[in-house]
């Protein structure tokens, strides 16, 4: 069985959503059991009797806008969060999922799990959608605002491998994200980690990819620094909302545009799913010792149930050996 810590109490619609989604992965993910971290008197109303659920009692709560992640991390061993994580690193548990505070999460894992001997940086990266079907893995989405260009080449070594395992890509391609998709642009840290991928047997390196193709790009992978890739990660979703919302008063407007909406529905409807986070599930957060996924803050029932969806393919397929074995086997 693969055994995941559930952070119940972290996120905007904690605990409700966070269990309800918990028994959703229970009904139709059969080899995993959840531990719920938190508040029982707070879960109780949405829990149910399961044999392979398990709440852990604990008191406290990590803040969505907490400005000193770290000292809450120290100050709150006995948190949701913490607790949840300290069952990782004492191999109690197999993987952490959590909606709470992301920096927290960050520092958290970092004091609590720990970062694999082999990775230098850790990085946040998440599933972007594409224009015809399916995903790209876009990182460092905050993880590390600035970079060495070796540890950039690690970070491509974990997506290359999360690419290939996951979502079932066989030769998964990296693009660099860069102001022009020539050779020889950006600024010095693009060509040193441009020549570093190029002369990398473990990375397909596909070349410089401009932001405007970020959503239908000739690559399955998309990494920058974190400040960079941050940008682009909510500049996508900000275009996304105001895209929605213009679309949405335009169709309001006369009564050839209500006629339009009413027929359009069924294709807004799926336009709409289609860019909800809430389907992709949730970030994992590369280069640590365990399994860690950073649901969305925001997330209902069904999005923290693919997250836990998410955890359990990650485990399943031992990700975390597997990138080991390529990094140390490289000497990188």
């Amino acid at each position: 069985m693969i055994k995941i810590a559930i952070d119940a109490m972290g996120g905007d619609y904690a605990p409700k959503e966070q269990v309800e989604g918990a028994i959703m992965a229970l009904k139709n993910i059969p080899d995993i059991t959840l531990t719920l971290y938190g508040d029982p008197q707070a879960m109780a109303p949405y829990l149910i009797e399961h044999e392979r659920l398990t709440v852990v009692a604990t008191e406290g709560v990590i803040d969505m806008g907490e400005k000193d992640p770290i000292g809450a991390i120290r100050r709150n061993r006995n948190s949701s969060m913490a607790a949840a994580l300290s069952s990782v690193r004492a191999s109690e548990q197999d993987a952490i999922v959590s909606s709470g505070a992301t920096q927290a999460l960050i520092a958290g894992a970092h004091m609590l799990i720990g970062r694999m001997k082999a990775m230098k940086r850790t990085a946040i990266a998440p599933l972007i959608p594409k224009v015809t079907e399916g995903y790209t893995i876009l990182l460092d989405t905050g993880a590390n605002l600035e970079i060495k260009p070796e540890f950039m080449v690690q970070q491509a070594y974990f997506a290359t491998i999360y690419a290939k395992e996951i979502i079932g890509i066989e030769n998964p391609s990296v693009g660099l994200i860069n102001i022009g998709s020539e050779e020889g642009k950006g600024r010095d840290l693009d060509l040193a980690v441009a020549q570093l991928f190029k002369d990398n047997p473990h990375i397909n390196f596909y070349g410089n990819v401009e932001p405007k193709q970020v959503l239908d790009p000739p690559c399955d992978i998309l990494i920058s620094d974190g400040f960079t890739a941050n940008i682009v990660m909510k500049t996508i979703e900000g275009t996304a909302k105001g895209i929605g919302a213009m679309m949405k008063r335009e169709l309001y407007r006369g009564v050839l545009g209500k006629l339009a909406l009413i027929l359009s529905l069924p294709n807004l409807k799926r336009f709409k799913k289609r860019l909800a986070p809430e389907e992709i599930g949730g970030a994992m957060i590369y280069g640590l010792k365990g399994v860690v996924i950073k649901a969305q803050g925001s997330s209902k029932a069904i999005g923290f149930y693919n997250a836990i969806r998410q955890a359990a393919s990650v485990v399943r397929q031992d990700v975390i050996k597997k990138v080991t074995a390529v990094i140390e086997g490289s000497g990188e």
